[in-house]
């Protein structure tokens, strides 16, 4: 089952299928409207997860990368552009950009992306599996408004590497929408909070 993995960080020159999640990110209706601007930071990650090999955890513990295969996009880049595309497209914020594009934030998003794998988990399939914290920081008092932990765990239809890339499309579309979702409720009641 495993045969097609190797040791993290082997074999880095290898030809392979290169493979690039297309999420189709949408908004929910329900999400508040806000009046507020937003910057969204880069998100941080270790070298271990922000890698474009793909990256399958077999059991616990022992963390491997699929050979012959990669993605086009680091993981950071892929969970920035799916939160920040689902934030943009929703209409619900006057003003969302990457941080440093110019637009004077109310609100800074800070992401910390724990975990991008494949993880079997002791079942017979793999679970695309993205660990992200977020933490929304009032610019203007630079403190916390509110903070959460995302755990998106995706389950692949099958062991091989494509129906794992294929379980990374659903999974990036659940933590844009989920994301963003929050994101915008907990910055309108920190808003609400801080109104006169």
């Amino acid at each position: 089952m495993l045969g097609a993995c190797s040791i993290l960080g082997a074999g880095d020159r290898e030809p392979g299928t290169i493979y690039s999640p297309a999420p189709r990110l949408q908004a929910d209706p329900a999400w508040p409207q806000v009046d507020w601007q937003l910057a969204v930071n880069p998100p941080s990650a270790p070298r271990t997860v922000d890698t474009f090999r793909i990256a399958v955890r077999p059991v616990p513990g022992e963390l491997q990368v699929y050979a012959g295969a990669s993605w086009a996009r680091a993981p950071t880049d892929m969970v920035e552009d799916a939160i920040l595309r689902t934030l943009e497209d929703s209409g619900k914020v006057p003003g969302v950009a990457r941080r440093g594009s110019g637009v004077a934030p109310d609100y800074r998003l800070l992401l910390d992306l724990r975990r991008f794998e494949a993880d079997y988990a002791g079942g017979d399939r793999p679970l695309a599996t993205i660990e992200l914290h977020a933490k929304l920081l009032h610019a203007r008092e630079q403190g916390i408004a509110a903070s959460r932990t995302f755990t998106i765990a995706e389950p692949a239809a099958a062991t091989d590497v494509g129906s794992v890339a294929e379980a990374y499309t659903r999974a990036l579309e659940t933590l844009g929408r989920d994301v963003a979702g929050w994101t915008l409720q907990a910055g309108e009641a920190h808003a609400a909070r801080q109104a006169p």
